[in-house]
């Protein structure tokens, strides 16, 4: 379907000022991902802290020229601009995609539920690909802006769709049904996920089956029998079309999530009238669904960004977007495959590829395969490189000719359908580590941002504390997603930890809390910030910067209010405005103060004294400087607990990473980080025996003792041992035996069935929180994320 303005102006009912009906067939909802601006309409949503409209401008810079819109504007400002002006901009997004999918009589499968609902897209996906052409959510575009971006993919070529659709609170389904159409219905579970916005499961359970409301529903499938069998599992259940006959499946899991997707895949495929054989043979077949964008450190100071399970258009641009939010200032290489399930031709098809490589600024392709290799050499041939191009006929061919020394020090994306097996590519880009791994979920970061967002008044800022290598989390990885998502200012504790930043390409304002004397050349080169909190180090930054002949320069002041560390205290606040307003060396960006004990109810008295004293030191600084300035006070817990500190700017800092110090129950954060490592070695004890060293721990009982891959030298407290500490293995809690030791320590691990070396451990993750392996510890989450050492390995990913 091609669609103009003026189509998609009458289609919304748009009051439009059109100057040239242009083409319409992208739709363009972030200013950061402008692709084909030509082309593309931008619908500017207004959500509770950004308003779309605000980023006209620069879109129409860009080469945006269509425009829908719910705010009046000059057009004058703007020519040779389309605008549509509509009551409501995401009602008008939703409209529009529902006309679209009006457009095409195929059959539709949609799939809500609690849980799983990606993971059945995706398994549907490779079960009947070879049969239809297939058109398919990307990722877990569930939501009600992710629905319509999602159906507005389906064209004339393709002949089934499946799309995902998750709600949050009663109202939304009946939006999103108008816009799948679905003519074949999937329930995968009902669950406590995302119920904060439903009175009752019941209630929820009703609106999420609003979905089938013109539907077919699968069927029910009454299993009587799952037989696990390592590697495999097999499920038994009565046939629905024979009476006292029974059928099966076989599938490469043993956990009973696969269980429960597999079925909810078996029914689609008995609904659409598939041979129990087929299905059979299929399902043995099935891979597993990985869902993120995982980022490691790579050889040669390299970064490699692993999505080598799938290659479409649409999971291209996710995947560059990460591409450029964690490269900025650095070489970016993409290795691509062949894009083996389009309908677009060949040609068209690698010239949009080629376009939006182009457009996240890539600096070298490599192609493997034999389309995107006849492709990408007809259309080099006719224009100019506008990137260095390595094309290669196959996996193999590229493994023969790979060296090491063509990658240094650069982003590398490896990105692939699953037959190019490009998981052989990145073994060989990865650096080598031991099995220790800090698993860093980017995505959580950015739901916990949106969380504190949610709670703060629309004009407060937002400074996210990444002092600390980010509590643990690798300082520069996180600066970069959080600068994608546009905070405010970011804190660090030293200047080299700002160089780092600033080195990575990260450009936000970055204050420094513990400025040094002899790092004033290196603030100064990198564009850093520095706090000043005592006369000393005013006086002497004061007189650097008049050596330079530099005026003018942002610093921030910290006031004393009780902490007693660093800062004026209320006493010296006149004689700090007097030393201020003697010099034109400094401009004060912010000024600010830390809080005692903002999380703790028995303290409130004492914090609010704190703000007072605060009050008192900015309202006199105002007055003296004669211009205004950001204050800040609130911390993560502050600016939950006592909402009227937000002021004009808060610092996020551990809440960021998961961990709600408050104890408020108003945030719905997610985990951050998981530590993981693997059992090295397995051992069957009698009683009686001893493990580690002094023999401080002896089994009383015949047991099983595995020994895991880390120690008190990569971050894990000697204080667990003997007991103290319990670690997750295969969904139980088990115990720490014996004396922690640097590289390793032992856990008991009797009664669970088949332990094997290699078996994977969480340290702490979702099913075990951060903050009660601190509690064991006898210390706080701050503590243990912020020590765990360098020699572990991170990996970075984004679902």
């Amino acid at each position: 379907m091609n669609y103009s303005v003026s189509n998609i102006a009458q289609i919304i009912h748009a009051d439009a000022t059109i100057v040239k009906d242009l083409s319409a067939e992208h739709l363009l909802l972030d200013s950061r991902k402008v692709f084909s601006p030509g082309s593309s309409i931008f619908f500017a949503l207004v959500g509770f802290r950004r308003n779309g409209h605000d980023f006209i401008p620069d879109l129409y810079k860009k080469g945006v020229r269509s425009f829908v819109v719910s705010e009046k504007f000059e057009t004058a400002a703007y020519p040779g601009a389309n605008f549509l002006l509509v009551n409501d901009t995401l009602a008008a997004l939703q409209q529009l995609a529902a006309h679209h999918r009006k457009q095409f009589a195929i059959p539709v499968i949609g799939i809500t539920g609690s849980n799983g609902k990606t993971i059945v897209k995706e398994w549907l996906y490779q079960l009947l690909h070879t049969d239809y052409n297939i058109v398919r959510s990307p990722k877990s575009y569930n939501s009600q802006i992710g629905v319509p971006l999602s159906v507005w993919q389906m064209n004339e070529h393709h002949t089934l769709g499946i799309f995902e659709a998750g709600i949050s609170k009663p109202g939304e389904m009946d939006k999103l049904e108008r816009i799948i159409q679905p003519t074949i219905g999937v329930f995968t579970n009902i669950g406590e996920a995302h119920s904060e916005g439903f009175e009752s499961m019941k209630q929820k359970e009703e609106e999420k089956k609003i979905l089938f409301r013109n539907a077919t529903e699968t069927g029910k499938l009454d299993v009587v029998e799952v037989r696990y069998q390592q590697p495999t599992t097999i499920i038994t259940a009565k046939d629905p079309r024979a009476e006292k006959e029974f059928i099966s499946i076989e599938i490469p899991f043993t956990d009973d999530a696969s269980v429960q997707n597999a079925t909810s895949c078996w029914k689609v495929m008995l609904t659409l009238g598939y041979d129990n054989e087929i299905v059979r043979f299929r399902m043995k077949q099935l891979l597993p669904v990985d869902m993120r964008l995982e980022m490691k450190k790579g050889i040669n100071r390299c970064l490699v960004i692993n999505d080598s399970y799938s290659a479409d258009l649409s999971s291209l641009e996710i995947a560059l977007n990460f591409l450029v939010q964690q490269s900025a200032g650095t070489q970016r290489t993409v290795i691509l495959s062949d894009f083996l399930q389009s309908a677009v031709a060949d040609e068209k098809l690698y010239a949009q590829v080629v376009e939006n490589l182009h457009k996240h600024k890539v600096d070298r392709l490599i192609g493997i395969g034999g389309r995107i290799s006849n492709s990408l050499r007809h259309l080099i041939n006719r224009a100019d490189k506008r990137f260095a191009v390595e094309l290669y006929p196959s996996t193999d061919i590229f493994l023969q000719q790979y060296r090491s020394s063509i990658f240094k020090e650069e982003a590398i994306l490896v990105k692939g359908a699953r037959i190019f097996a490009f998981e052989k590519i990145v073994q060989l880009l990865e650096q080598k580590a031991h099995q220790t791994l800090l698993e860093i979920n980017l995505n959580a970061i950015v739901h916990n941002l949106k969380e504190y967002q949610r709670v703060l008044k629309p004009t407060t800022k937002v400074m996210a504390m990444v002092k600390a290598f980010a509590y643990g989390s690798g300082g520069a990885e996180i600066a970069g997603i959080l600068q994608y998502h546009k905070v405010d200012y970011l804190g660090v504790a030293y200047a080299d930890e700002g160089v780092e930043l600033r080195n990575a390409g990260i450009s936000l304002p970055i204050m420094v809390m513990n400025p040094e004397e002899n790092a004033f050349d290196v603030i100064v080169d990198h564009n850093l910030e520095p706090e000043l909190y005592s006369f000393e180090l005013l006086n002497s930054f004061d007189s650097f910067l008049q050596k330079e002949g530099i005026q003018h320069y942002p610093v921030h002041i910290e006031i004393e209010t009780g902490m007693n560390r660093l800062g004026f205290s209320i006493a010296e606040i006149e004689k700090l405005c007097t030393s201020l307003n003697s010099t034109s060396s400094f401009k004060v960006q912010t000024v600010f103060s830390h809080l005692v004990a903002s999380e703790d109810a028995l303290q409130d008295p004492f914090t609010i004294n704190q703000f007072n004293k605060f009050g008192i030191a900015t309202t006199l600084l105002q007055e003296r400087l004669g211009y205004s300035f950001i204050r800040h006070i609130a911390n993560s817990a502050a600016a939950i607990r006592h909402q009227h500190l937000q002021l004009d700017m808060v610092r996020l800092g551990i809440g960021l990473y998961g961990v709600d110090s408050a104890g408020s129950g108003k945030l719905n954060l997610q985990t951050v980080t998981t530590l993981k490592s693997t059992i090295a070695q397995v051992k069957h004890l009698e009683a009686g025996e001893s493990v580690s060293y002094n023999r401080n721990g002896v089994v009383n009982r015949d047991s099983v003792i595995a020994t895991v891959r880390l120690g008190y030298a990569d971050g894990y407290p000697r204080r667990l041992g003997n007991g103290v500490g319990k670690v997750w293995v295969k969904g139980h809690l088990v115990p720490v035996i014996g004396t922690v030791c640097m590289d390793m320590f032992m856990i008991d691990v009797t009664g669970i069935d088949n332990i094997q070396e290699g078996e994977e451990v969480v340290i702490f993750g979702s099913n075990l929180p951060v903050q009660q392996v601190a509690k064991w510890a006898e210390t706080i989450a701050y503590e243990i994320l912020t020590g765990i050492s360098q020699r572990v390995k991170r990996v970075y990913y984004e679902e």
